[in-house]
């Protein structure tokens, strides 16, 4: 896969082509990098990070599905309006859950976490199982097809969405069949992921962009693949965060230590040098070049 491969932004950033293989998935996240957040179509682009890997699935079927989840849910909305339900956040809720849960199996895994399948979006809908992450995306695409108000939220360490209507607000957790998550359950959450002395922030309640989510769900791709030493898959991962987010300085690191790992000093090097330039930290760009010194100096 040519992922490096340069490519010209189309006149109307909006019309952006539909991929069918991983070239072109990669070129359609560039071209999504290159967005406004709020018009980066969160399900297709996951789509497209999914397939960067899968060469020879064909897409069309899984945009089908996201479209079938997203039909189910409307036609259980409309039936229920019909038989004189009030459209509530409470039938919100309810009607997005039977349809992703219920209706389609959808469920957190629980008994294999950290499988590299469950950051892939495409081996998700296959599997019907994935990371808070992953489902939470499912949840936000089909509730946005439906015009509902949805966001992703920035817990640490689980992903967790909030839908609103008439100004009541809920957090729902995908990974556990939508629980609806009060603040006591919110802190159990925490405490349990952060350690005991972990206390619940504001800033945990702030909506996530688009990019964020998809970097969110990338991370977990880059952390299992370091972790099982595939550094050349790792790479493509990282390359991928750094197309969708350009300005996002951190992902050159990333690249300079994967490139040595894999003793492609030269192209660590260029990494690292363009890191030290854009981050904005002065330790970070310290920790750079003592990193970069002991790259340069080790033999090939």
């Amino acid at each position: 896969m040519t992922c490096a491969s340069s490519i010209e932004p189309p006149d109307d950033l909006n019309d952006l082509h539909r991929f069918e293989t991983p070239d072109e998935a990669f070129q359609y996240v560039r071209l999504a990098g290159l967005q406004d957040d709020a018009t980066v179509d969160l399900g297709e682009t996951a789509l497209a990070l999914g397939l960067l890997f899968l060469p020879g699935v064909k897409p069309e079927r899984f945009r089908h599905h996201l479209k079938k989840l997203a039909d189910t849910a409307q036609e259980d909305f409309d039936a229920r309006l019909r038989q004189s339900a009030e459209d509530t956040l409470a039938l919100r809720v309810a009607v997005l859950k039977k349809a992703i849960h219920e209706s389609h199996g959808y469920a957190g895994d629980t008994e294999k976490y950290d499988d590299i399948q469950n950051a892939n979006l495409i081996r998700v809908i296959e599997r019907r199982k994935g990371l808070p992450i992953a489902i939470g995306i499912i949840y936000i695409d089909v509730a946005r097809r439906l015009g509902w108000p949805i966001e992703g939220l920035n817990f640490p360490g689980h992903f967790l969405v909030r839908m609103e209507k008439d100004g009541e607000r809920v957090i729902l957790d995908p990974f556990r069949q939508g629980q609806e998550m009060n603040a006591a359950e919110l802190r159990q959450l925490l405490k349990s992921i952060a350690g005991d002395k972990a206390e619940l922030s504001h800033n945990f309640y702030d909506a996530v962009s688009n990019r964020d989510m998809l970097l969110r769900l990338e991370n977990n791709l880059k952390k299992r693949l370091i972790e099982s030493e595939e550094y050349a898959q790792a790479v493509i991962v990282v390359e991928a965060m750094e197309a969708l987010a350009p300005e996002e300085h951190r992902t050159l690191f990333d690249k300079g230590i994967l490139y040595a790992k894999l003793g492609q000093n030269g192209q660590a090097r260029t990494a690292l040098e363009r890191y030290i330039e854009k981050a904005p930290n002065p330790a970070d760009k310290q920790q750079a070049r003592m990193l970069l010194l002991q790259i340069m100096s080790t033999p090939v």
